[in-house]
C-alpha cells in the first residue's frame, strides 16, 4: 500500500493499526537500538520519556528503555542527562526526559513560567539570594540552603528553599545538574548548557507553529492518537481542545499529518507523515518471530489508555495510588506484550537478600492461548529483565504462569 498526499484517511485492520504502532515504538519487530546512540536515537523518535520517582524493579524511564534498547543499563541513562548532557529533565509529559537540542522549543514553558502567578512576591525577594548562592558554591539542594519558612505552592505548601529552586528551574535559569536517588541538585544552566542553545532563538515564531510543533509532538510520542481528551494530551502548556482541533486541521492541509481509519474504531486516528515509512514497512513484511517485553506503566505506548484497549483488547490501569482493597490487581503491576497482543500482568519484586527477580503474582489475559514458544520467550524475556536489574532470575520460577 503507497500513501499517498490524498487527505482521504488510509484504511488499516486494528492488526494493522497494532503492528504500526509497536515498530514506532520500536517493540515491533524485536528492538534494533543499542547503547547510547539507540537511547537517543528513541527518544528523538518519540519526543520524551516519562519521569516518576518510585522505583520497585527500576525507575519508569529505565523500564521504558529496557524494553526497547538492547542491554540497557541505567548508568547509560545517567551519563546521557549528568555527563554528556544530550538529555535533559525537563517538563514535557509530566515530568519527563528529553533531548538537550529541544530546549529551544520550550521557551514558550519558561516563558509562561516567569510570569506564573504562584511566584508571589515574597517568594521573588528569595530568588537572586538562592541565585547567588549557586553562583558562588556550586550545584546545590534545597537541603543545602537555610531558607526554611513554609510557602503555599503549586504541589504542597513547602520551604521557601524549595519553592525558589523549583522556580528558577521552571524559568530556566537551573537545570538539574544530578539527582542523589529522587533529590534534586541544581546548577546554572549556563555553567551546564552550551552558549549556542541557550541563546537560541524560539523555532516556533507564532503560537499557531507551537500549537502546530507541540501537536505534532505528542502524535510521534505514540505513534497514532486521535482528537479526543485524554492523559496523551497531558502537560501541553496553552492548548485546549478547540486549538488541538484547529491544529489538526492545519496539519491536515499542510500534509504533515495523516487520517487513517482503523476498522472497528470510530474516531479516526492521526500519524506523521514522516512516519508513513515506517506504516509502509509493517503493510509489506512478512511474518516476524514473536518477542515478549515487559512495558513500564507510563510506557510511551500506554499514555492513551482508551486507545490501547481499543487497538489491543487490554484494559491497564496503574494502581499504585489505589487504596489496597480498591485494586484489581496489585500495587506495582507491569504489562507483559508478545507479538502484537498483551498477553499477561505480573507484580514483580526483589528480594534483597538473594538478588534475584520474585514473581509475586502474574495474571493471563483472558482467552491467551498459551503454547511452549510461548513460555520459553516469556522465560528468556524475564532473564532479560533481571540481566537489566543486575539480578538473577531462576527459571523455576516460571512455575507461576505456567
Amino acid at each position: 500500500m503507497r500513501l499517498s498526499a490524498s487527505h482521504q484517511p488510509v484504511q488499516l485492520t486494528k492488526e494493522q493499526a497494532r503492528r504500526f504502532v509497536l515498530a514506532h515504538q520500536g517493540l515491533w519487530p524485536p528492538c534494533r537500538w543499542a547503547g547510547k546512540q539507540g537511547i537517543l536515537s528513541y527518544i528523538r523518535r518519540v519526543g520524551c520519556i516519562q519521569f516518576d520517582p518510585l522505583s520497585i524493579v527500576g525507575y519508569n524511564q529505565e523500564l521504558v528503555l529496557q524494553a526497547r534498547v538492547a542491554e540497557f543499563r541505567p548508568s547509560l541513562l545517567q551519563e546521557l542527562l549528568y555527563q554528556d548532557r544530550s538529555l535533559i529533565d525537563g517538563w514535557d509529559k509530566n515530568m519527563s526526559i528529553y533531548c538537550t537540542e529541544d530546549w529551544p522549543y520550550f521557551a514558550r514553558n519558561r516563558e509562561h513560567a516567569f510570569h506564573s502567578p504562584r511566584n508571589s512576591s515574597e517568594l521573588e525577594l528569595f530568588l537572586p539570594q538562592v541565585r547567588n548562592e549557586i553562583e558562588k558554591r556550586g550545584p546545590l539542594s534545597s537541603a543545602d540552603l537555610n531558607y526554611d519558612q513554609i510557602i503555599d505552592w503549586s504541589w504542597a505548601p513547602t520551604r521557601i528553599a524549595r519553592a525558589a529552586l523549583e522556580t528558577l528551574y521552571f524559568r530556566g535559569e537551573l537545570i538539574i545538574h544530578h539527582k542523589a536517588r529522587t533529590r534534586k541538585i541544581y546548577d546554572l544552566a549556563s555553567r551546564q548548557l552550551p552558549r549556542v542553545l541557550l541563546q537560541s532563538p524560539d523555532p516556533n515564531k507564532t503560537e499557531q507553529q507551537y500549537h502546530d510543533w507541540y501537536i505534532t509532538r505528542r502524535i510521534g510520542s505514540i505513534g497514532l492518537l486521535w482528537n479526543k481528551s485524554g492523559d496523551a494530551w497531558l502537560g501541553i502548556s496553552g492548548i485546549k481542545s478547540s486549538a488541538r482541533s484547529e491544529a489538526l486541521q492545519r496539519l491536515l492541509m499542510q500534509g504533515r499529518i495523516i487520517e487513517l481509519a482503523v476498522a472497528g474504531i470510530k474516531p479516526v486516528l492521526y500519524m506523521r507523515r514522516e512516519d508513513s515509512y515506517c506504516l509502509d514497512s509493517v503493510l509489506h513484511q512478512s511474518e516476524q518471530e514473536c518477542q515478549a517485553s515487559i512495558l513500564a506503566p507510563l510506557d510511551n505506548l500506554l499514555w492513551e489508555r482508551q486507545l490501547v484497549q481499543a487497538l489491543f483488547n487490554f484494559d491497564y490501569r496503574w494502581e499504585v495510588y489505589k487504596p489496597a482493597d480498591k485494586r484489581l490487581y496489585g500495587y506495582y503491576v507491569l504489562p507483559v506484550l508478545y507479538g502484537d497482543q498483551f498477553i499477561a500482568r505480573f507484580e514483580p519484586a526483589i528480594d534483597k537478600q538473594s538478588r534475584t527477580l520474585v514473581i509475586k503474582n502474574w495474571w493471563w489475559e483472558p482467552d491467551v492461548q498459551q503454547s511452549e514458544p510461548m513460555r520459553a520467550e516469556i522465560r528468556r524475556c524475564l532473564l532479560r529483565f533481571a540481566d537489566y536489574l543486575g539480578i538473577v532470575f531462576i527459571p523455576s520460577q516460571a512455575d507461576v504462569y505456567n
